[in-house]
């Protein structure tokens, strides 16, 4: 019988627990929902590793998220369109770089703020970007050099 009642006690814990993520979940998940942000776009020849959802950073602080991505059917560039925190003020001449976390990290946009005292507002586009670096093709270049160069 006192068996029986210390099962019944770790599964009601058990049960506390599991609901206790359950809440914990829902409220990370709705994160971003009440907030008021707004839409800033920036166009990238390559996007490499950046998805909708990846962070926008803002000296290594996530101040927003990316909303959408698209191809510019005109320019052939990407269009990413940004969602960032109200109250972050992000001024004209910002540069918006695609970069990652460490050699194998994961791909996020980084926004370099710059000295103008005029800041974008939404649905404002960034002049400056810098798309993302293929590693790969860098190395192959500089395999291709310097075996060229040896001659």
């Amino acid at each position: 019988m006192r068996e029986q009642m210390v099962e019944t006690l770790v599964g009601l814990m058990v049960l506390v627990a599991a609901g206790f993520f359950v809440v914990y979940a829902m409220q990370t998940v709705g994160e971003g929902e009440g907030r008021s942000d707004y839409t800033l776009t920036a166009k990238f020849g390559s996007v490499g590793g950046v998805n909708s959802g990846s962070d926008v950073r803002m000296a290594g602080v996530k101040v927003g998220v990316i909303s959408d991505i698209s191809l510019d059917t005109v320019t052939f560039d990407a269009r990413v369109d940004m969602s960032i925190h109200q109250g972050i003020p992000v001024p004209e001449d910002s540069v918006a770089r695609i970069t990652t976390d460490g050699l194998l990290g994961s791909a996020y946009v980084s926004i370099d703020p710059g000295a103008e005292e005029d800041l974008l507002k939404g649905g404002q586009e960034f002049e400056f970007t810098q798309g993302a670096v293929d590693l790969l093709t860098l190395l192959g270049q500089f395999a291709g050099q310097s075996s060229s160069g040896s001659d």
